[in-house]
């Protein structure tokens, strides 16, 4: 009959604990009213309890600090680390002994060890230590491995490792919304939410735009010529409360003049978001590159350069068109029409030729109108055909205007 040896008992024990920054301990208040039975016992108590703050007793506050009693959450974005300790148990010597810490996620394994030579020796009651840190850039599990190999004083080699399994989770929804300005601007609208548990301090919220536009923030207002946070004074993230955050995008120089690159820009920018939890942790996300469906402006773009807020009524006022050509190969000779509507008429001859205009180039072109009706009235009315194709573009509720009795004094 065969008998198996037992198992041998390795020298050496590993150790791994999480490192993490402590808690504020908060005491549960047992009070009630003088008249009831115990009378002032449960107030003298929580007065005396050391963790309590004088004065506030039963407001759940604490002066203490809590060292963390289990593993906890860890979020992307956060810098996860790690204390691995390896000590020799035995009474002997043990020789090379080589410490290997991998993270293994769902598509890659790091290696996070600090120095990947073997210690020469390790004597009884001696241990090696280190510390691991890395910056967590995937949700769902994670396995930290842990391997230790030796040599014992026999000559014999050894070798075991650990497993530590851990999830990743998601701190902040983030949800964008883009608009499309005439003016080839691009608004984006950032919603963030907080899907933690524990409030968050929004130390940065900033755009990293694409090559091709300038970012200006939209997330603050000048008060008494200071630059005041629409957010107010308070920039913390209560749990599962949401924030909104808006940015203009405006091409650059060089790109606004050539109308077909900008026309099929998808791509703006990226989202840099850095937060801070309880005792100062801080996380970290940047978005992938955010894209946007680009405007369908056809062959032929009209946009307005400049327009009034407000006119007088059946008084002629001036508007500013920019004509663009979108496509890339093709010239256009363009004939501009200007049809009246109910309220809106044109003055100038319609049908006047424009011209030739070249692929991905522009003209401006000044008109005049007025408005024989009062209030929020739309301009609309335009045409242009190009002679080449016999092809006409109308152009309708291009921009609106308030139209105000001449009696009303209109500030220029």
């Amino acid at each position: 009959m065969e008998v198996n040896p037992p198992k041998q008992e390795h020298l050496l024990a590993l150790k791994v604990m999480r490192l993490t920054k402590p808690t504020l301990f908060t005491n549960i208040p047992v009070t009630c009213e003088e008249k009831d039975l115990p009378g002032d016992l449960f107030n003298q108590l929580m007065r005396d309890d050391p963790s309590t703050v004088n004065g506030a007793e039963i407001l759940m506050l604490g002066e203490m600090l809590t060292l963390p009693q289990n593993f906890g959450n860890i979020f992307l974005g956060e810098t996860f680390s790690s204390y691995i300790s390896v000590h020799n148990d035995s009474n002997q010597v043990v020789k090379d002994i080589l410490v290997k810490a991998d993270l293994q996620t769902s598509s890659q394994r790091l290696n996070l060890s600090a120095s990947n030579a073997a210690v020469a020796e390790l004597k009884p009651d001696c241990c090696i230590d280190d510390v691991i840190h890395h910056e967590v850039k995937e949700i769902g599990t994670h396995i930290l491995v842990c391997a230790v190999s030796y040599t014992t004083q026999g000559g014999e080699k050894m070798y075991f490792r650990k497993f530590f399994k851990f999830q990743v989770l998601k701190p902040l929804d983030v949800k964008t919304k883009f608009y499309n300005a005439e003016t080839d601007e691009v608004f984006l609208e950032a919603q963030i939410q907080n899907i933690t548990t524990s409030p968050m301090f929004m130390e940065k919220v900033s755009l990293e735009p694409s090559i091709m536009y300038n970012v200006a923030e939209l997330n603050s207002v000048n008060q008494a010529g200071e630059c005041v946070t629409t957010f107010g004074s308070r920039a913390y993230l209560q749990p599962m409360d949401t924030r909104q955050y808006l940015y203009c995008l405006k091409p650059k120089k060089e790109f606004a003049e050539k109308a077909g690159i900008i026309k099929g820009v998808t791509v703006i920018g990226k989202l840099d978001i850095v937060w801070k939890t309880n005792l100062g942790e801080r996380g970290r996300l940047q978005t992938s590159q955010l894209q946007r469906m680009a405007p369908g402006y056809g062959d032929v773009r009209l946009s307005l350069e400049a327009i009034p807020d407000t006119v007088n009524l059946e008084e002629p006022f001036h508007i500013t068109c920019k004509i663009t050509n979108c496509s890339s190969e093709r010239t256009m000779d363009l004939v501009l029409e200007m049809c009246n509507t109910n309220s809106i008429h044109w003055c100038g001859i319609s049908g006047r030729q424009l011209g030739k205009l070249h692929p991905s180039s522009s003209l401006c072109l000044a008109l005049t109108l007025l408005s024989s009706v009062q209030g929020l009235q739309s301009v609309s009315g335009l045409r242009l055909t190009d002679t080449f194709l016999k092809r006409t573009y109308e152009y309708d509720d291009i921009a609106q205007v308030c139209v105000v009795s001449s009696a009303i004094k209109v500030e220029s």
